[in-house]
């Protein structure tokens, strides 16, 4: 019997390219684009600087870029740190379905090695559309009853492996086998429910699933194996999500863009509050409706540090009514001393709306009442910015990372990065990673 990692470990590895739709390349491109916009605001922050530390002394320097820096690590050090950058601000892409962040994981792996070999840009999208289909299946077919932990580290390293598989031109068996290796290696990460400290640098958990991902498609390849049956248990994994319509539903095309730093959970409640701020005026009330598991973040009112702000409603919704949205593009050090922001946000109330009970995953909406002094005004956001029923348009996708990417680069190299991701598929990655090695080589 072909288990379910077989189908897609066959998928990855004999697509076609020409299979894939030019909507879904073209959007695997915005990926990239959007990716390389966390990663150059995230590398500053102190999460991306640790693991940058880490990342010399565990890794070793080597012949590949950490995006925006002077550094060059192995193809393994890289991966890790620039996946670290990538996932550090909370704004990087998503997925409903999986209720998670492929592209940290699988943009960052893909990127490392093809550093280090000579593929065209048709190769490198090919693998990171491969990497985001694997890994959105593996975590969209997990039943919700099921699920102990929404943490992406638990699931990405499927689509790591797959990827790095395509690209390396690893066969159907082999690839499979790094993608059991994957899965049954993946970081354990704690349950949900199980600390309160959602604002510690473990976070998501994707760095560790990258080092992961790729170790397992060079052991794959090298002869190991894995338990292929991982996912073949219909109590664990729907068989009809995970492989069902695999090669002709295209899940890469459905993530979701964020355009503020911070969990999607609250981006409701933001574009809410965008619409009402009067800037300049006290807040009398700030009241927030939401669905359940909104109230299982840690919602730290006074945050200590920036990945407690990016999970606690309290924090981020009164930052964008006092500061507006641009503080949250992405989210500063000194904006956790902000002295006006942390006493409206101990008066911020949090409450359960009965009509958002069975929202999420599909929905993550929000209620947001509102007062000046004026009276209270009342909006509802079922959809935020970035959703796939309310997307970006392109103008607003380049605004992002030239705001996010503004402290590491200047316009002309932000241009020069812009048509390097476009001209991608067609011309090959040798401005992109001159691009993102700029200053390493200078």
């Amino acid at each position: 019997m072909t288990s379910a990692i077989e189908v897609m470990a066959r998928f990855a590895a004999q697509t076609p390219s020409k299979s894939i739709p030019q909507e879904v390349r073209d959007f695997a491109a915005t990926l990239i684009l959007d990716l390389l916009a966390a990663a150059s605001a995230g590398i500053s922050s102190p999460l991306a600087q640790t693991a940058l530390r880490a990342g010399r002394k565990l890794y070793g320097n080597g012949g590949t870029a950490v995006w925006f820096t002077e550094d060059r690590l192995s193809w393994l050090g890289a991966a890790y740190v620039n996946s670290s950058a990538a996932s550090a601000l909370d704004i990087d892409d998503g997925h409903r379905g999986a209720c998670g962040h492929a592209g940290a994981g699988v943009i960052p792996a893909v990127l490392a090695l093809a550093e280090n070999g000579d593929y065209d840009g048709r190769a490198i999208i090919d693998a990171i559309i491969v990497g985001y289909e694997v890994a959105l299946r593996v975590a969209s077919a997990r039943p919700t009853p099921t699920i102990v932990s929404y943490a992406s580290g638990k699931w990405v390293a499927y689509g790591v492996a797959a990827a790095a598989g395509r690209l390396l031109g690893l066969n159907a068996e082999q690839i499979a086998e790094a993608m059991a290796i994957a899965g049954a290696e993946s970081p354990i990460l704690f349950p949900s429910g199980t600390s309160r400290r959602q604002g510690s640098t473990v976070k998501e958990g994707i760095p560790p699933a990258v080092a992961i991902g790729l170790m397992a498609a060079i052991r794959a390849q090298a002869g190991g194996t894995g338990p292929t049956d991982l996912l073949d248990n219909p109590n664990l994994f729907t068989p009809d999500i995970l492989i069902g319509d695999l090669g002709s539903n295209w899940q890469t095309a459905r993530n979701y863009l964020k355009p503020y730093a911070c969990c999607r959970y609250m981006h409701a409640a933001i574009d809410a509050i965008a619409e009402m701020r009067q800037p300049g005026k006290p807040v009398k009330q700030l009241k927030i409706e939401l669905f359940p598991q909104g109230m299982k973040l840690g919602n730290v009112r006074a945050p200590r540090s920036l990945e407690e702000g990016q999970y606690s409603y309290p924090f981020s919704c009164s930052l964008a009514a006092l500061r507006g949205i641009e503080a949250l593009q992405p989210v500063r050090l000194e904006s956790l001393a902000d002295k006006e922001v942390l006493e409206l946000a101990s008066r911020v109330e949090l409450e359960v709306a009965p009509d958002f009970v069975e929202s999420f995953p599909a929905r993550t909406p929000a209620r947001v009442t509102i007062d000046y002094g004026e009276g209270p005004q009342t909006r509802t956001v079922d959809y935020p910015l970035g959703d796939t029923a309310n997307p970006m348009s392109r103008a607003q996708i380049e605004a992002k990372f030239r705001q996010l990417s503004k402290e590491v680069m200047d316009t002309a190299a932000q241009d020069k990065l812009l048509t390097a991701v476009d001209t991608l598929d067609n011309e090959g990655p040798s401005r992109l990673f001159a691009i993102l090695g700029a200053k390493a080589s200078a």
